[in-house]
């Protein structure tokens, strides 16, 4: 490995231990250390990423409870995410991953993945949803 991706590796990671340790120890409801959604200053209304920074401190600290109260959507999302991380990490796919990768990440499931978050985004601003923050 070229001495470049070491040292660029070795900063990413460096750099989300460094931010782990800090979500880890603060919570973001409680701290100015972490940035306030622009949106919800702005409107009072939750936009589909609020509380997804309290979400990830609950998460590292073991406590899925209030890690889904902060932002259901997110946590839904986490497995999603590293699916298409491992689809892009994948460097000759076979007939079956193009096909899964098709399904979960073509056209179509851009419109559903759209409809999921304005959907969520309603709901959690209706007041019908107690669930989430």
């Amino acid at each position: 490995m070229e001495r470049s991706k070491i040292i660029k590796w070795g900063i990413v990671f460096t750099v989300l231990t460094l931010l782990a340790i800090l979500y880890k120890l603060y919570n973001p409801l409680n701290s100015n250390l972490f940035p306030k959604c622009p949106f919800r200053s702005i409107t009072g209304y939750r936009c589909p990423g609020c509380g997804s920074q309290t979400s990830i401190h609950y998460l590292l600290n073991f406590d899925l409870k209030n890690a889904v109260r902060a932002n259901l959507l997110f946590i839904l999302s986490i497995p999603y995410v590293l699916t298409g991380f491992v689809f892009d990490l994948i460097k000759s796919p076979g007939e079956k991953v193009l096909k899964w990768r098709k399904i979960l990440f073509g056209t179509k499931a851009i419109y559903v993945v759209l409809t999921v978050i304005i959907s969520f985004w309603i709901l959690r601003n209706t007041g019908c949803c107690r669930l989430w923050l």
